[in-house]
């Protein structure tokens, strides 16, 4: 890790670093102990109040990284909201907010609300009512609110910006730039992302001061341990009997399988379900309440498998699936990092599997391989029906 340039430890452990009780005990709760390295560099500048820009890798803990000092700021005494967190879809601000509300277990007072579109604002205006002190939102129904003055920004201390780089490519830079514009007495920012693109650096050059600029680099001890495999099929219809045998042969519990469009999605669900095994579709067609509950169903473990387009794989922050199969080859590398990344987290063992159908797909992933630099195994079925490795694939 590289604090302002200079590289750094990546050891840290909770307890060397000046918490309070209620949150140790929450983090205890967790089974949590080492901090992450993003953790470690970003939890003790923001506990000082300085503004902060973050680069990790995905599944580095950055939720965390800003939300333990946003928490240990928050005075439960005031009802007004001290803490903005934005976020680009309503599937990272919902599991922003559950985590918060995780660390805030044992503090008392301490309120978390989560405002999206697709949920009707009504609720959420009554939700308001109780006076949180830490708002995540999704910054066009933010800015619904704004306009309705259903909720107020004026006392907000901190506000951080996370998946900042999708945030700002999705075209929500207007509205992010109008909330930072209304909350006057703002102490630090925080930008944590995956990635830091020129308009990440014009929002910290415009509205930072003296930022502690903090990256992860993905370097092994911090890459996730995944095994990937490209698997080559003679044909398309290959592949859900493929994806099954290997669903079974592995005993996977828990696995996301990822399609380019929202029919492949909803027809592989079905496919599934046909073949016995308990499944769900999840895609931006799908009313946000049955996604939410398709959410909350995979979490519990009631589902097996989680069928999804790209829109789940950085909105969505799951870090216990055992496996992810790539059903359609992605169109761009890094969808396929971003698929990938939701298994082999928590320094857990992931497995990965491409299925790969035609020419253009093995280009394509050719093509992934070359520019990532990532070693994925190219598997391929003998004539006696057995998964073999290609040793020299060309």
């Amino acid at each position: 890790m590289e604090i302002n340039g200079e590289v750094v430890s990546d050891l840290y452990y909770y307890k060397d670093m000046e918490l309070s009780e209620a949150t140790r005990k929450a983090l205890d709760k967790k089974g949590f102990t080492q901090a992450t390295a993003i953790q470690g560099g970003a939890i003790p500048y923001f506990m000082q109040w300085r503004d902060v820009v973050a680069k990790a890798p995905t599944g580095t803990g950055k939720t965390y990284a800003f939300g333990i000092p946003m928490v240990e700021h928050i005075d439960p005494d005031s009802d007004k909201v001290q803490g903005l967190i934005l976020a680009p879809t309503r599937e990272l601000a919902i599991q922003i907010r559950d985590e918060l509300r995780d660390l805030c277990a044992f503090r008392e007072g301490v309120r978390v609300v989560c405002l999206y579109g697709g949920q009707p604002i009504e609720k959420q205006i009554t939700q308001l009512k109780n006076r949180p002190q830490i708002v995540v939102a999704t910054p066009g129904r933010l800015m619904d609110h704004m306009k309705r003055r259903t909720v107020r920004l004026d006392e907000v201390q901190t506000v951080v910006l996370d998946e900042a780089d999708r945030m700002l490519d999705m075209g929500f830079i207007q509205d992010v730039t109008r909330i930072l514009d209304r909350i006057p007495h703002r102490r630090n920012l925080g930008l944590f992302s995956a990635t830091i693109s020129r308009e990440v650096m014009d929002i910290s050059w415009v509205y930072q001061r003296d930022p502690v600029e903090i990256t992860v680099r993905p370097v092994e001890e911090n890459r996730p341990d995944i095994q990937q495999y490209a698997i080559q099929l003679t044909g398309r219809e290959e592949k859900l009997e493929t994806m099954v045998a290997l669903l079974n042969a592995g005993g996977y519990e828990r696995a996301i399988a990822f399609c380019n469009t929202k029919n492949m999605t909803d027809r592989l669900a079905g496919l599934l379900k046909m073949r016995g095994i308990s499944c769900a579709a999840i895609h931006g067609d799908i009313q946000q309440r049955v996604r939410e509950q398709t959410l909350k169903k995979f979490k519990e473990g009631k589902l097996r498998v989680l069928v999804a387009t790209d829109v789940a794989a950085r909105g969505l922050d799951i870090d216990d699936v055992d496996a992810v199969f790539n059903y359609d080859v992605p169109d761009e590398q890094e969808y396929y990092i971003h698929r990938i990344g939701r298994t082999g987290r928590a320094k857990k063992h992931g497995v990965s599997y491409t299925l790969m159908a035609t020419v253009t797909e093995a280009v394509k992933m050719r093509d992934i391989a070359r520019n990532t630099r990532m070693e994925i195994q190219l598997l391929k079925y003998d004539k006696d029906g057995c998964l073999t490795l290609v040793e020299n694939p060309s």
